[in-house]
C-alpha cells in the first residue's frame, strides 16, 4: 500500500495546504479532478467579478449624463469579456498545476476519490493511506426536485458565467448572493432579467433594512417576484416557462430564453465514503469539525465550504492558515470565526458583519441603532449617490454587535468595523477616530457617532 504523510482531498483552498506540507518536506498527495483553484478561481468569485466589472463599466457610461457628460454605450463584446476571463483564469490554474507537478514531495492526482478505510482512499485503483488527511472538497449548486427542471438545459452559476452570448431574457430562480450578482451583471449588459424568490425580499439573510432597500432598487431594473416559490418549469418554442406561487396559492408565470438555478449550495461530501473513514456530517451534509478543524476521525481535518463554517473564500483562506498550522506544524491552533464579513458585488454593493437587527430582536438582546446616509456626506453628494446607507448595531456598553452597508464600495467601507470587532474596540473608538475628508469612510464615522449619542 502506498503511504503519504499528508493527503489533501480538494484543490481549492486545499491546494495551499498541500503546498505547505510539501515545502515542509512531508510526502504529500493532492487529489483534485478539476482545475486547481477550486470554485473561487474557476467558477465563482474571480469570473463573476470580471463579468461584473464589465457591467459596472457600462453603468458608468449610462450615468455620465448625470454629470453633464455626453456619452453613450454603442455596444458590448460579451464574447471578448468571457474569452479574456477564460484565458486569464484558465492560465492561472494551468500554471498552478505545472508548478505543483514539479514540486518536490508533492504528487498530484487528477481524479476523484473516496475513502475505503480510516485515512485510506482509493487512487489509481489501489488503496492509498495518509498519516494525516484534509478534506477540502468544496460545494456545488443546489438543484432541487422542481417539476420539469431535470428535463431542461438549465444554467447554474458555472455555465452562466461562461456564456459567450448573453441571452435576451433570463429567469433566475432564487434571490440570494449569486442570484442578485448575476442578475445585475446580465441586466447591465443588456439581458431582460426576472428574479423569483420564495422569501419576502431579495437577500433575505441580510439585515431587514438592507434587504428591503436592495429589493426596491432591484425591482427598478428587473422583474422581481418575491414571496413566490417555483413549482414547475417547462420548455417552449425557443425558451422556457417558469411557474411559481405564493403560500396562499396565487400563481405567476414568467418566461425567458434561459433559466438560471441560484438556490444555494450544498457540500461535496456525499460521494466521499465518509462512513468508511469515521467522519461525521450534519443533517445538511457538512463535515462536522471542532475549533481546530478536526473531524470526528483521528488525524482527519476539514476546511472550506464542505465544513460549512462559512461558505466564503475569505473564511476558507482563514481556515487554510489554521489547517497548515495544525496539520503541517502541529500547533493546535483554534479558529475564531467571529466578526466574519461578507460582501455582495451588485450595484450598489452590500456588505455586513455581525448580528442583524432581526437576530438581536429574536434573541432579546438590548441594542441601539445608528444610521448615516451616503447622500448626506460630501463625497456622496459629489458622486450623486442617492441610494446607500450604513447601519450600526451596538450594545448599551458600546460593544459593536453588527454593521451593515448598502452603497457604493460598501465592501471596502466595512473593513474598519471588522477590524474593530476583532480587536474588541467600541463604538466610541470608531466614532472618535479621525476619518479623512471627504472620503466615503465618513459615512461609517457618522453612523457610529449616531449610535454613540
Amino acid at each position: 500500500m502506498t503511504e503519504f504523510d499528508v493527503i489533501v482531498i480538494g484543490g481549492g483552498t486545499g491546494n495551499n495546504v498541500a503546498a505547505a506540507a510539501a515545502d515542509a518536506g512531508l510526502e504529500t498527495a493532492l487529489v483534485e479532478p478539476g482545475p486547481l483553484g477550486g470554485t473561487c478561481l474557476n467558477r465563482g468569485c474571480n469570473p463573476s467579478k470580471m463579468l461584473i466589472q464589465a457591467a459596472n463599466a457600462v453603468d458608468r457610461v449610462r450615468e455620465a449624463e448625470r454629470f453633464h457628460v455626453d456619452a453613450t454605450v454603442n455596444g458590448t463584446d460579451h464574447a471578448a469579456v468571457v474569452d479574456e476571463m477564460d484565458d486569464l483564469l484558465g492560465g492561472i490554474a494551468e500554471d498552478m498545476e505545472s508548478r505543483y507537478r514539479e514540486k518536490d514531495h508533492l504528487t498530484l492526482f487528477k481524479q476523484r476519490t473516496r475513502f475505503v478505510d480510516e485515512r485510506t482512499v482509493e487512487l489509481d485503483g489501489e488503496a492509498v493511506a495518509g498519516e494525516k488527511v484534509v478534506i477540502a472538497t468544496g460545494s456545488r449548486p443546489i438543484v432541487p426536485p422542481i417539476d420539469g427542471l431535470s428535463e431542461i438545459d438549465y444554467l447554474t452559476s458555472q455555465e452562466a458565467l461562461y456564456l459567450r452570448e448573453p441571452p435576451e431574457s433570463l429567469v433566475i430562480m432564487g434571490g440570494g448572493y449569486i442570484a442578485v450578482e448575476l442578475g445585475y451583471a446580465f441586466g447591465a449588459l443588456g439581458t431582460d432579467v426576472t428574479i423569483v424568490e420564495m422569501m419576502d425580499t431579495l437577500l433575505p439573510r441580510e439585515d431587514g433594512d438592507v434587504a428591503a432597500a436592495f429589493t426596491g432598487i432591484a425591482a427598478e431594473r428587473h422583474d422581481v417576484h418575491t414571496g413566490h416559490r417555483v413549482t414547475a418549469v417547462e420548455e417552449t418554442d425557443g425558451g422556457y416557462v417558469v411557474r411559481a406561487e405564493t403560500e396562499a396559492g396565487e400563481g405567476v408565470t414568467v418566461d425567458g430564453d434561459e433559466v438560471l438555478v441560484a438556490l444555494g449550495r450544498r457540500p461535496n461530501s456525499d460521494d466521499l465514503g465518509l462512513d468508511a473513514a469515521g467522519v461525521a456530517v450534519d443533517d445538511d451534509g457538512f463535515v462536522e469539525t471542532d475549533d481546530r478543524l478536526r473531524t470526528t476521525a483521528e488525524n482527519v481535518w476539514s476546511q472550506g465550504d464542505v465544513a460549512g463554517n462559512a461558505l466564503f473564500k475569505h473564511s476558507g483562506d482563514y481556515e487554510t492558515d489554521h489547517t497548515i498550522a495544525n496539520v503541517v506544524h502541529g500547533e493546535g491552533r483554534s479558529v475564531d470565526l467571529s466578526a466574519m464579513p461578507h460582501t455582495i458585488f451588485t450595484e450598489p454593493q452590500v456588505a455586513g458583519v455581525g448580528a442583524t437587527e432581526e437576530t438581536l430582536t429574536e434573541e432579546g438582546t438590548e441594542y441601539a441603532v445608528g444610521r448615516a446616509r451616503y447622500a448626506d456626506s460630501a463625497m456622496g453628494r459629489a458622486k450623486k449617490l442617492d441610494d446607500g446607507f450604513v447601519k450600526v448595531l451596538a450594545a448599551p456598553d458600546g460593544e459593536i454587535l453588527g454593521a451593515h452597508a448598502l452603497g457604493y464600495e460598501a465592501s471596502t467601507l466595512l473593513h474598519e468595523t471588522v477590524l474593530a470587532m476583532r480587536a474588541g474596540l467600541t463604538v466610541d473608538d470608531i466614532a472618535g477616530a479621525i476619518h479623512a475628508h471627504p472620503t466615503l469612510s465618513k459615512v461609517v464615522a457618522a453612523a457610529f457617532r449616531d449610535v454613540a449619542e
